[in-house]
């Protein structure tokens, strides 16, 4: 009776440059410079390929280990876009693969200690936006080359510490009582101490009331944070063009098309009573 000597492999590398490789084969193994470890239970769906644009998908499915995937790298977003390349092996001859399909990870499921990742064919990068929408909010990132505006000005950063955490995605906070309402909002936070030492978090909402300042901000539910944990936070932006104007006097490098006329406009008529002047239609 002949027995089958193929496995697969699956060989990810993030895009800090970390490489792990997983194997569905009972052992480990060591091919084309990789070592593929058994631990995970790593396995895959059907894989289908398809004639035309559209992005064909596989899932894999493993558990959740504290050796290589945990659930805290999957939520800081360590595999998000990592590359996954498919290999049959016959690990019968050491050294023998044959790359089946080289994917990115997708959208990752967590449920009772496993994973579920779903890779997207390179057709993929066809549903992407390239280029430029035409719309009167700014899409610059906030000091980058395009924005150009100094993040490292005094006032466009503070340091402050947790008083009081509210709920889940809102904390209490010292060291900010200087800061006009709203100055922080759509900021950015970075944690200088405590157990999310390094970790950077978006600032939804930064709020003055009578009990303190009070920061909303984004999570994915798996970060706490205690009271004495230490951050830096910096200035944010809502794109508008009036806040670039008020709050950071850059209105030349503004991105975005602020006197862009509506729908209103662009698909209005002559009637009685409407001056057409050539003035601005958006002051």
């Amino acid at each position: 009776m002949s027995v089958s000597t193929l496995c697969h492999c699956w060989r990810i590398t993030r895009r800090d440059g970390h490489v792990a490789g997983f194997t569905d084969h009972d052992t480990a193994l060591s091919v084309v410079g990789t070592h593929f470890q058994p631990e995970t239970g790593l396995s895959a769906s059907e894989a289908r390929d398809r004639l035309g644009l559209a992005a064909d998908a596989v899932e894999i499915d493993g558990a959740l280990t504290a050796f290589e995937i945990s659930e805290e790298a999957i939520a800081d977003g360590a595999y998000d876009g990592a590359v996954v390349e498919t290999l049959l092996v016959d690990w019968s001859q050491s050294g023998t693969a044959t790359l089946l399909r080289r994917a990115v990870m997708g959208k990752i499921t967590r449920r009772d200690g496993h994973f579920t990742a779903e890779l997207l064919s390179q057709s993929e990068s066809l549903d992407r936006v390239n280029g430029r929408f035409i719309r009167r909010n700014c899409d610059a990132v906030l000091g980058d080359r395009r924005c150009r505006v100094d993040l490292d000005r005094p006032s466009f950063r503070a340091q402050g510490a947790v008083v009081e955490t509210e709920g889940s995605d809102a904390i209490l906070v010292s060291g900010l009582g200087d800061a006009a309402h709203g100055w922080f909002s759509h900021g950015r936070l970075t944690w200088t101490s405590g157990s999310n030492l390094g970790r950077s978090e978006q600032v939804l909402d930064h709020a003055r009331r009578l009990d303190g300042v009070r920061l909303a901000l984004w999570r994915d539910g798996t970060v706490v944070s205690d009271t004495g944990d230490s951050f830096i936070v910096e200035v944010g932006c809502d794109k508008h063009f009036a806040t670039c104007k008020a709050k950071f006097n850059n209105v030349l490098n503004f991105r975005g098309f602020p006197h862009l006329p509506g729908n209103d406009a662009a698909y209005g008529y002559v009637t009685d009573g409407v001056v057409f002047d050539g003035a601005p239609l958006v002051p």
